[in-house]
Order: structure tokens, then C-alpha cells, then sequence
């Protein structure tokens, strides 16, 4: 292939592929880190929620433990003398038999009253020698456990240790002491749960899921009193690094030489520390199928992109490869289309033909200047010309004032000009500097006749006219000085802003042809012709289109204020007949076309046969403020209607949308495109009752239906309707109807659901 021999062809090539590749490799890396990132934090999410529960879990049952300790503290058959008394002993026992059957954690309780030799337990009385022989612990002897039944003054968890049972079995178990009566500083007993470690650790054994990791529960002072190794382990010397300085929440710790996601939450109730300890390297595990998915996705984009590189670059040397061969082609005569230099790719030998073709468009600028300033003349736009235009056509529209003369001759006197061109050779560049003004000649179609484009600052302290007329006699004079010509001008008004030169240039063209004073030498202003005495009155343009809006905005008030003024104004000036009967028409006009706009085409029937002959001023403003009347009140009509058909939709999507928890007065206003505050007040104003109320009672029309109905659990049937609150939800139901959803219920059906619904409210 042909373009495969340019340079510049595979240059586009390489640069449409790096354009590519760049941004799709960041994308690619982001995409990646992104789901990685995410993943994690999801699992670690999770594991904080997890952890968080277990720890409302086990300190709801050492809550529970703590509160059996107090129901035993004031149990009348536990007290030391009817524990002693051998008649009542078994009713002791019993006793700690049903507290131990309270709670599915204990594996056994026992009382102990201080300094008492005995120790007594669900399974009967046992003197503490034989107590201690019979139940060891591998890490508790017999006189520290004697001494710390002793002098227990607040609830200690011992951490997890081998308890060796009568019968021989061995058990890992953790042993709580409560001391009796709680929270008195002189306990006079103390009450010892053993818990079997499984039972807690059950707790937190789903918190790792298929992660591999370790999980821990601490105690106050930091001893470790669960722990749980899934795939890994830990010496002692790393355990004191992790427990060293915990942070709550999550963070990440370097644990045998690996990087650990490590998540930590401890209890305000006892003090417990729950920690979770996972490497992080198994998170980008758990995205391999991502990994190869987005791999196979950036080849099939490299291979893609390819094939659009191809495609563009190709796109994209087409027209240069054309431009070459025009370049060719377009050569001088006098040198063949095989002599264009080849040293260089494309862009060069165009470079080279581009200089040649500017050399011979530099013959043609005072053409191409002509023609931008004619279409000035014509059409204004000073600010399509771009910086670069102007520049190359030497042109500044800088100053604050802006006029156009159109410059004539009698002809007779063009034969005593040397010729046209040198005419406008002068105007090309005329500079003023006496009058801070500088102008450009422009030809204009008539032989006889050249425009000129002055700009100039007007001085401070004078009028608007003054510098426009020094620069006419200024002009007139140096065309008499240099081609003993004396022209006839016609000058328009100043513009502050180019773009209106146009509108000056016809101006200038109206005070020619006007001129008042025949002859040659004669400067005609615009200004003057404008204030002459018997110029027309016409209803100002602005005064109309403010009439139009207001009749749109069906504004009654404002439309007859217009009304009024105008019809005072038009007769309060000294007009004929015929000129106040063509403005009273010019008002009809506005107003009929703009009950046309508004679809109302035969609002001209309302009109009254004679009522615009020959009115009085009274007459017209009574029959306009008439008509105004009628189109304003359609006008009304129609919002009306358009905002009763609104609030229409509006309650057909809440009926449709009330079970969305996130229905809102907000979400319903940027649903229809409408501030909330016209929303509530409309929908008020057109129900009768306000938007959150509405949304209340369509709410509680459903509850009601469904407690009637169906035997679904109350907080289920709370939630389908699309309200969250439950305890707030029964005070609401209970203040309106009298009654509780429980008791509501009860008064159609009895069921299951119903004494359910009894249950919740009580809670």
C-alpha cells in the first residue's frame, strides 16, 4: 500500500495508538485497583458489622449472667443460712438448677459464700477440697482459685483453660466470677460460671468466612480469652505486637512478615476487645476472574484501536496527500509538477507551495480588504472578524465612537480626478491625529460615490454631534488639499459599537440622496434630517413587546397600565387624525397577534364593528383593555387547567410510588421538573390537604387493609408500605384510630399475627 512509503502516514499511525494506549493502561490499572479496593473494603465492612454484632451478642449474655448473679444475690432460698441448713439445702440446689437452665451458655454454676468451706452447685454440695480435686484447671490452682472466689469484687472473665471433669473428660472452658450482691463493695459471695469455649466462639467463627485469618476476644486488661486460627497462627512475641495499641475500626498491620487488614471493636459495657486479623494478599485473590476479564478486554480494544488508528490516520492523510497533488498541479508554469522539492515529508512541500501562493495573494488584498469592508457596510458583524483578519488587513475597531461618510462628486468635476484608485489610496489608511480618528476607504458600487469607515474617541466634554462634524470638514478639506476636488458627503450618526456600522453606513447613504442643498461642497448630517419638525410619532418598539409578554404572562394589571399609558401618550401629542388612528392600530395588531401566538385565533370576533372607526381615547382603551381582559383570563384559564392536570399526575405516581421508602416531597418535585414549594402548595391548595399528609393516610389506608386482610407480622406489613420507623409508626396509628395495630387487627380476626403484633408494640 502506497500510504505505508509516507513518514507522516505512520507518524499518524503511532500517534493515534499512543493517543490510545495511554489513557486505556490508566484506565485498565484504575479499573483494577478500583474493584480490588472495593472488594476489600466490602470485606472489611463486613467483618466490622460482623464483629460488632458478636460483641452485642456476648455482651447481651454477659449481661444475662451478671442479672442471674443479682436474681441469686436476693433469692430468699439462696441465702447462706437455708443453703447450710440441710431441710432446706435441696431447694437450693433446685434453685441453682433453674438459674443454670436460663441460659444455653452455662456449663455449670456455682455459689460460694466467703470464707465457707463448701461450694455448692447446680449438681449438689461438695466440700471445696473435693470440689478442687474433682474439677482442676490446667492454669488455675486450687488456692488461687480459693482466693479468688474469696476476694472477687467485680465480674472477672478468666481466660479459655483445660478443666479436667470427675468422670475424666477434659474440656476447654472459661470461668466467670460474678461477686454477690453486684456492684456492693463488700460482696458477701461469689457466683462462678464455667462456660464452654465453644459456646463463645461459635460467636465468632463465621465472622472469617473462607478467608483465611485469626479472631480474638480480649479482656480488659488485655489477656486473650478466645481466639480462633483459620489457616495461620501467631507466636507470642507477634501477638504482643497486634495487641499492642490497638486502633478501633480498621487498619492494616505487618503480622509475620505479610501485610494484615486488621479490624477492631471493643465493648463499652466490659471493656472486651474483638479483633479480626486477615492477609491483605488475599483480597487480589478473590479478583483473578476480574483480572482476566479486563486483560482480555484491553487485547480486544488494543486490536480495536488498531484498526481505528489505521482507519483515521488514513482519514486524516487523505486531504494532505490531495493537497500535495493540488500542490503540484497549482506549480508556475515555468516549473513542472516533478520539480516541488523533495527533501521533507508532505507537510513541508505544501509549506514550500504556500509561500508561493502567498506572494500572489498579496496582489489580491486590497480586493479581499474592499470586499470585508463591503460586507461591513452591508451587514455590520464587526465581530466576525477574527484578530488574525484584522491584522492582516491592518484594520482597528478599537476607539469608542464609530461613523460611516459616503463621499460623492458631481461629474463634471470626476474628470478633474486623476483616478479612482488614488482616492481611495487616500481613504485606504486616513489618520486624524488631531481628532484621535482614523478611517478606511471603502469602494462602493457607484462610480461616483466611496464610503469611509472612521473610528474615533469623542472628547469628555463635548456633545456627541461636535466631533462628527469636525471630522466631515476635516475629510472635505484634505480631499481638497490633495486632489483640489471639493465632494459632496453624507454623514450618518455615530455607534458606540462597530457592529452597528452598518446601520450608520445607511444613514450616511439617506443624508446623500436627502441633501437639502444642491451643489458641490455640501455635507449632509443624518442628525439633522432625524429632528426634523415634522417627523413621525410612532408607539416606541419596547412599549409593544412589554404589552406582548404581559398578555402571555396573562397579567391583567400590567396589560391595562400599558394600555392606558399608551393611549395617553398618543393623544396628548399633537398628531392628525389619520396618525393616532394607524397607532390605535398598531396596538390592535399587537395584541390580535398575540392572541394568535396563544392559539386564540378568533378572539378578533370579540372586536366590536364600530368600536375602532372613530373612538373617543376612552372608547379605544375600554375596547383594548376589553380584549386584553379576555386573552388574560383565557390565559389563566389555561394554567389552571395545566396545573390541575399536574397535581392529577402527581397523585396518580404517589398512589403508584407510596410504598418507596425514598417517596419524598423533594423526589416527587424533580420527578415532574417543579420546586417543592410550588408542589406543596399547589397540591394543598387542589386536595385539600398537604403532600405529607396525603402520603400518611394512603400509607395507613393500606395498613389498615392489610391487618384486616391478611395475618402478615406488623413491622413486615410497616415496611411493604414503605415506612421505616416502627415504634413511631404504632403512636401515629394508635393517636388517629384510637387503638394499636395489635388491637385493630383483633377486631376482625384472632390470629397468630395478631398476638405477634400485641408482642412488638409492647416492646
Amino acid at each position: 500500500m502506497t500510504y505505508f512509503k509516507s513518514k507522516l502516514f505512520l507518524n499518524y499511525i503511532w500517534s493515534y495508538l499512543f493517543i490510545l494506549l495511554l489513557p486505556l493502561i490508566c484506565l485498565t490499572a484504575l479499573i483494577y485497583h478500583n474493584a480490588v479496593s472495593n472488594l476489600r473494603s466490602e470485606i472489611e465492612q463486613s467483618r466490622l458489622a460482623q464483629l460488632t454484632q458478636a460483641k452485642f451478642m456476648i455482651d447481651g449474655r454477659m449481661k444475662e449472667l451478671g442479672e442471674i448473679a443479682s436474681r441469686i444475690s436476693y433469692d430468699k432460698r439462696l441465702t447462706p443460712y437455708r443453703v447450710h441448713d440441710p431441710i432446706t439445702s435441696g431447694e437450693a440446689i433446685a434453685a441453682l438448677d433453674q438459674y443454670k437452665a436460663t441460659s444455653s451458655i452455662i456449663g455449670e454454676i456455682y455459689l460460694y459464700f466467703h470464707r465457707d468451706l463448701k461450694i455448692y452447685s447446680s449438681k449438689g454440695l461438695n466440700d471445696y477440697d473435693v470440689f478442687a480435686h474433682h474439677t482442676s484447671f490446667r492454669n488455675w490452682d486450687k488456692d488461687t482459685l480459693f482466693e479468688n472466689l474469696n476476694s472477687a469484687r467485680y465480674p472477672t472473665m478468666r481466660p479459655a483453660d483445660i478443666v479436667s471433669k470427675p468422670n475424666g473428660r477434659q474440656e476447654s472452658m472459661l470461668a466467670y466470677l460474678n461477686p454477690i450482691t453486684p456492684n456492693n463493695p463488700n460482696p458477701h459471695g461469689t457466683v462462678m460460671y464455667l462456660i464452654q469455649e465453644a459456646e463463645l466462639a461459635g460467636l465468632i467463627d463465621t465472622i472469617l468466612g473462607n478467608y483465611q485469618g485469626l479472631a480474638y476476644i480480649l479482656d480488659n486488661e488485655g489477656r486473650v480469652l478466645i481466639d480462633n486460627h483459620q489457616g495461620e497462627a501467631l507466636d507470642s512475641a507477634e501477638e504482643s505486637a497486634l495487641f499492642a495499641d490497638l486502633p478501633q475500626g480498621i487498619a492494616e498491620r505487618s503480622l509475620n512478615g505479610k501485610a494484615h487488614s486488621i479490624v477492631t471493636v471493643k465493648s463499652d459495657m466490659n471493656g472486651w476487645t474483638y479483633v479480626t486479623a486477615m492477609p491483605s494478599a488475599q483480597f487480589f485473590g478473590s479478583v483473578l476472574h476480574v483480572r482476566s476479564i479486563i486483560l482480555m478486554l484491553f487485547t480486544l480494544v488494543v486490536i480495536a484501536g488498531a484498526g481505528i488508528a489505521l482507519f483515521m490516520a488514513r482519514m486524516q492523510y487523505r486531504p494532505i496527500s490531495k493537497l500535495v497533488d493540488l500542490a503540484s498541479s497549482r506549480a508556475k508554469p515555468n516549473r513542472k509538477p516533478d520539480a516541488m522539492p523533495p527533501a521533507g515529508n508532505e507537510l513541508d512541500r505544501i509549506g514550500t507551495a504556500l509561500q508561493e501562493y502567498s506572494s500572489r495573494v498579496d496582489l489580491q488584498e486590497p480586493f479581499a480588504r474592499n470586499h470585508v469592508l463591503s460586507l461591513l457596510l452591508k451587514h455590520g458583524r464587526a465581530q466576525s472578524l477574527t484578530p488574525e483578519l484584522q491584522e492582516a488587513f491592518n484594520l482597528r475597531f478599537d476607539r469608542g465612537r464609530h461613523v460611516v461618510l459616503v463621499i460623492g462628486w458631481e461629474h463634471a468635476e470626476s474628470d478633474r480626478i486623476k483616478t479612482r484608485r488614488q482616492l481611495t489610496k487616500l481613504l485606504d489608511q486616513l489618520e486624524l491625529p488631531a481628532l484621535s480618528a482614523h478611517g478606511y476607504g471603502v469602494e462602493l458600487p457607484q462610480l461616483d460615490q466611496l464610503g469611509l469607515i472612521v473610528c474615533f474617541d469623542p472628547p469628555s466634554d463635548a456633545d456627541d454631534f461636535a466631533p462628527i462634524q469636525q471630522i466631515a470638514e476635516a475629510v472635505r478639506d484634505r480631499l481638497q488639499e490633495s486632489f483640489d476636488v471639493v465632494p459632496i458627503i453624507g454623514v450618518g450618526n455615530g455607534y458606540d459599537s462597530p457592529d452597528q456600522i452598518n446601520q450608520s453606513f445607511i444613514e450616511a447613504c439617506s443624508a446623500f440622496e436627502l441633501r437639502q442643498e444642491p451643489g458641490v461642497g455640501v455635507v449632509t448630517y443624518f442628525e439633522k434630517l432625524s429632528h426634523a419638525p415634522d417627523q413621525a410619532f410612532w408607539i416606541p418598539a419596547g412599549t409593544l413587546l412589554k404589552l406582548s409578554q404581559s398578555l402571555k404572562l396573562g397579567s391583567y394589571d400590567v396589560t391595562a397600565q400599558i394600555i392606558r399609558a399608551a393611549v395617553a401618550d398618543m393623544q396628548s401629542a399633537e398628531l392628525s387624525a389619520l396618525l393616532k388612528r394607524c397607532m390605535s392600530f398598531d396596538l390592535l395588531n399587537t395584541i390580535l397577534k398575540t392572541a394568535s401566538e396563544l392559539g386564540y385565533h378568533r378572539m378578533a370576533q370579540e372586536i366590536s364593528p364600530n368600536a375602532m372607526l372613530h373612538p373617543s381615547p376612552e372608547e379605544l382603551e375600554r375596547a383594548l383593555q376589553h380584549l386584553a381582559s379576555q386573552i388574560c383570563s383565557q390565559v389563566e384559564k389555561h394554567h389552571q387547567k395545566e396545573e390541575q392536570t399536574v397535581i392529577d399526575r402527581i397523585v396518580a405516581y404517589i398512589d403508584a410510588n407510596y410504598a418507596d421508602m425514598n417517596l419524598s416531597l423533594e423526589s416527587v418535585a424533580l420527578e415532574f421538573g417543579i420546586s417543592p414549594s410550588h408542589v406543596s402548595r399547589s397540591f394543598k391548595e387542589k386536595r385539600g390537604v398537604n403532600f405529607v399528609h396525603y402520603v400518611w393516610h394512603k400509607r395507613m389506608e393500606q395498613v389498615k387493609h392489610r391487618l384486616e386482610t391478611t395475618s402478615e407480622p406488623l413491622k413486615d406489613i410497616i415496611v411493604k408500605v414503605g415506612y421505616v420507623d416502627t415504634p413511631n409508626f404504632i403512636r401515629k396509628f394508635k393517636k388517629e384510630t384510637g387503638l394499636t395495630p395489635g388491637q385493630y387487627r383483633k377486631q376482625f380476626a384472632s390470629s397468630e399475627a395478631a398476638n405477634d403484633d400485641c408482642e412488638l408494640e409492647e416492646a
